[in-house]
């Protein structure tokens, strides 16, 4: 009987005890995508679930978070934001910034929370964090519609507000918010697994980056006041992100493209890094979780 030459080539997939270390694994997340979206669809069905409000939660938030900005920032700190009605000029950065938190919020704990179905079924972890990044654009998008209603209301009335040539990259601005959240939120959980105690200082260090995120203020504002600590809020990132979306849609504060391309490099670094620890901790994580 003749024997059918066989290889590794005919096999589908191939499971090893242990891969490279420089492994991103993307080749077959893709192949998963459709779980990738049954993932997606099951953080958007839980979300709203036994709620009784539902989406307007996401209305709630950042409006309220606005008031209080303003009273105590604006009001009380006589913190300018020039000609663009101070209300409007948080709930831009709060907006933004809200995207960034629920994804390195969620993300930082998908080894913790998935760790039952992690130890029955293999399927490339990677997902997890993806679906939440990608659910969480639901979210964006209601509160970005309350910016909307009120950018129209404001404008409708005079405001000195207007939107400019570098709205196109708006999007893009989006993409990295989810990248960083994405990629540090990576960097966490696998932490997390040896480190419980990082789980508590999550709330307390995000509570810490919005105030040098400039979530609140310009960043002129703090160079002006803080001179030796601005590099603090020049060079973060976040901060860039939050300033320039406030530029593109209110047409306050400038671009800067080397800062831009800063960030994208930042951005790409953190994510990459992210992955490959991921993809590194998810091989023993099940013993130490």
């Amino acid at each position: 009987m003749n024997k059918k030459n066989t290889n590794t080539n005919d096999w589908l997939f191939e499971i090893t005890p242990k891969n490279k270390l420089l492994t991103l694994n993307l080749k077959e997340v893709w192949q998963y995508r459709d779980l990738l979206m049954l993932f997606v669809k099951r953080d958007v069905v839980t979300v709203y679930k036994q709620t009784i409000l539902g989406p307007l939660w996401y209305l709630i938030q950042p409006l309220f978070t606005s008031v209080i900005f303003t009273l105590i920032f604006n009001n009380v700190a006589n913190i300018s934001t020039g000609s663009v009605p101070p209300f409007l000029f948080n709930l831009a950065g709060i907006t933004i910034w809200n995207y960034f938190r629920e994804c390195l919020t969620a993300t930082s704990n998908t080894f913790t929370s998935n760790a039952g179905i992690f130890g029955k079924v293999y399927f490339p972890r990677l997902i997890m964090p993806l679906s939440i990044v990608i659910s969480n654009l639901l979210k964006f998008g209601i509160q970005l519609f309350i910016f909307v209603a009120f950018y129209i209301y404001y404008y409708m009335n005079g405001a000195a507000i207007s939107l400019n040539e570098y709205t196109i990259l708006f999007p893009v601005m989006i993409l990295i918010m989810g990248m960083l959240g994405l990629g540090l939120g990576m960097i966490i959980s696998s932490m997390v697994t040896k480190y419980r105690d990082l789980k508590i200082l999550i709330g307390f260090g995000l509570q810490l980056l919005m105030y040098v995120s400039a979530v609140m203020y310009p960043v002129s504002f703090f160079v002006e006041k803080l001179p030796k600590y601005a590099w603090v809020v020049e060079y973060n990132p976040l901060s860039f992100v939050i300033e320039t979306v406030r530029y593109m849609l209110l047409n306050t504060g400038e671009f800067n493209i080397n800062m831009f391309l800063y960030t994208v490099l930042i951005t790409i670094m953190i994510l990459i890094s992210g992955i490959l620890i991921f993809n590194r901790t998810e091989k023993n994580f099940i013993d130490t979780v």
